[in-house]
């Protein structure tokens, strides 16, 4: 008879991304994650495989659950260039926060494993597309609105604002000069006018 698991496979999930957003996944053992979970290894090897599965459980965790509020902002009915703006800002703003310490997942999973691990630079593309095309939608739908000039390439500002928001996540991680990330939000956003 099969044994019943005596663990929330959904919460030991969510433990799990937490302490690998916090340590990367390198510095995340195997021990430290039994020990963070609460979960026996052989438990944890049965309902989420090695720890590079794991890794990418929560990083498909992450993307089901990332920023909710990005699609409603960027989608809203009237002028879209303000929404993108505001989005811009609201990323200037949390990459200079308090929590700016843990980072960006995403970032952080495409600066530590992108390079070497294709599973993984695949997520980080997948939720780079997610936001670029978001972006993208927006500034068509103000072009089409006469708020973005007719000789402004929409897919290329998608593209360098969404280059320059995961930036903004890299150095607000790294810089307490909070200035620095705010400055190059503004200076990117006169590209809209």
């Amino acid at each position: 008879m099969a044994r019943t698991k005596a663990f929330d496979p959904d919460v030991a999930l969510q433990s799990a991304l937490e302490l690998f957003w916090r340590h990367g996944y390198e510095a995340t053992s195997m021990t430290d994650l039994v020990e963070h979970l609460g979960i026996g290894r052989a438990s944890l090897y049965a309902t989420f495989g090695n720890k590079h599965d794991l890794y990418l459980k929560a990083m498909d965790r992450y993307g089901e659950t990332r920023d909710p509020r990005l699609f409603s902002e960027l989608s809203q009915p009237g002028p879209a260039l303000p929404a993108v703006r505001a989005v811009v800002r609201r990323f200037a703003d949390e990459a200079s926060s308090n929590q700016r310490l843990n980072g960006c997942f995403i970032t952080n999973t495409a600066a530590e494993l992108g390079p070497h691990d294709t599973d993984a630079a695949r997520r980080v593309e997948v939720s780079w597309e997610h936001i670029e095309t978001l972006l993208y939608s927006a500034l068509v739908r103000a072009q089409a609105q006469g708020e973005l000039p007719a000789n402004r390439d929409p897919r290329g500002l998608a593209r360098l604002l969404l280059v320059l928001m995961q930036g903004m996540r890299v150095v607000g991680k790294a810089s307490s000069d909070h200035a620095r990330v705010h400055t190059a939000a503004e200076e990117a956003l006169t590209l809209l006018d």
